[in-house]
């Protein structure tokens, strides 16, 4: 089983339009209702692949319950910790050549007894689960730290943890050893504090990273692939898309596919690019399923082509 933890929850609602102009009339070809955040992204991708999953949630008002009642519908079980105020609305709007123009809300802010109850309800709950992925950014009430105290409680109750974050809560959380965390190369960038434009680079500011307390990193690269630097070795992968309808929850559904594999080494990474692929060609923030899954197409390797230079360049 695994068990997600998303602190800042959302409904999010997709809007497939022809183009973007600002100040026009837009007229929706295709819409979808999801429920959203980087944690609950993965429990939906968990759950698609047949796997138990558990996602705990601060909850509230009418995006809240419906967020319940849609993952419920999804085979997720959610644990929700009810708080004050409203659950968040997000708006997402596609294009047709695969460009996402996002609106994303800040969120409720969290009272310090439900910061602590969230806590709790992660260090009690009774699912034994292989893996814990802690997802997305912190609310406003949380202190960066809480990652990092989460990622302790959790290592002491015996879990892995699997970590997606940036910025300060990324760093805060590093001198606690999560087992994997998962950023993408601008928030690898804005933890080093340099650009990075090469594969080379990218290794560097990986085993950065390793050096301050991750145990390994799952580096998105977008369409130049994934790295895996960890103990065991590092390894470098790619998948191809055919068609790119929506990056909305990929990286969440790569690390699903990382999560269901075991967690570690290149057959984890080969199991994360086949997710992340599948779900950039499905529409909205949908989660690919084991038919839309293309394995053969993955190609894993500890052959790093250190000069690679990277497509989209991450600067600082």
């Amino acid at each position: 089983m695994i068990l997600t933890v998303t602190p800042n929850p959302s409904l999010d609602r997709t809007y497939e339009v022809p183009s973007l102009g600002r100040g026009d009339v837009l007229r929706a070809t295709g819409d979808r209702v999801d429920p959203g955040g980087k944690g609950v992204n993965v429990s939906r991708a968990v759950a698609a692949a047949g796997v138990r999953t558990t996602a705990v949630l601060p909850l509230g008002g009418a995006p809240g319950a419906l967020i319940a009642e849609l993952l419920g519908a999804q085979g997720v079980d959610v644990t929700a910790v009810s708080i004050a105020g409203q659950t968040r609305s997000n708006i997402s709007l596609a294009e047709p050549d695969g460009t996402l123009t996002k609106i994303n809300a800040p969120g409720p802010e969290l009272a310090p007894e439900e910061s602590a109850l969230l806590l709790e309800t992660v260090r009690t709950h009774d699912g034994s689960p292989a893996w814990i992925a802690c997802c997305g950014s912190l609310p406003r009430g949380l202190r960066p730290e809480w990652y990092a105290e989460l990622v302790a409680r959790a290592h002491e109750a015996g879990a892995r943890i699997a970590l997606d974050t940036s910025g300060p809560a990324l760093l805060a959380a590093l001198p606690a050893r999560p087992d994997v965390i998962k950023p993408n190369v601008h928030e690898l960038a804005a933890a080093v504090g340099r650009p990075l434009a090469t594969l080379g680079d990218v290794l560097d500011a990986a085993r950065e990273l390793r050096a301050l307390g991750a145990r390994a990193v799952l580096a998105s690269l977008g369409a130049d692939g994934q790295l895996l630097v960890a103990a065991e070795g590092d390894h470098y992968g790619t998948a191809p898309a055919a068609e790119i309808r929506s990056n909305v929850g990929a990286g969440d559904a790569s690390l699903a596919g990382f999560l269901i594999a075991g967690g570690t080494g290149p057959a984890a990474l080969a199991s994360a690019l086949a997710h992340g692929a599948a779900a950039v060609q499905l529409p909205g923030s949908a989660m690919p399923t084991p038919a839309d899954l293309r394995p053969d197409a993955v190609r894993v390797t500890r052959d790093l082509p250190l000069d690679l230079p990277l497509t989209e360049p991450a600067a600082v």
